[in-house]
């Protein structure tokens, strides 16, 4: 009977530095999905706000790897939800609902957010 033992040492530091780039990473992930939703020209826009004003990153439990893109407006949720309303294109030419949906998978920017985080859990510090 053939007997192996091993011992594996953890670099603690380096596993610490390593979660810290993925926390830094996702926030940033979000925060250039929003600049790209906005770039994009799909949010419904009359005055701007909500587009600019009270769509934001919610990076709390970024921690515990989650992130959010939050509309605190009223309305936000009837608009998104609604793809069959006729939105004023004056502000944003491709304004509709659903705007988010290019982004997600089976989207045609389903890329975007695994290069993005890629691309900044490297500059990070990450692997």
């Amino acid at each position: 009977m053939i007997k192996a033992t091993s011992k594996i040492k953890l670099n603690h530091t380096k596993i610490k530095q390593l979660n810290q780039a993925a926390i830094t990473a996702l926030e940033q992930t979000a925060e250039a999905l929003h600049t790209e939703v906005v770039q994009a020209q799909v949010v419904p826009r009359d005055m701007g706000n909500l587009q600019n004003e009270s769509t934001f990153v919610d990076d709390a439990q970024a921690g515990s790897g989650k992130v959010s893109l939050v509309s605190t407006t009223p309305y936000a949720r009837r608009l998104y939800y609604h793809p069959e309303y006729d939105f004023k294109t004056d502000e944003n030419p491709f304004a509709r609902g659903e705007w988010y949906e290019d982004w997600l998978p089976g989207g045609k920017y389903e890329k975007f957010t695994p290069q993005a985080f890629k691309e900044f859990y490297r500059r990070a510090g990450g692997l």
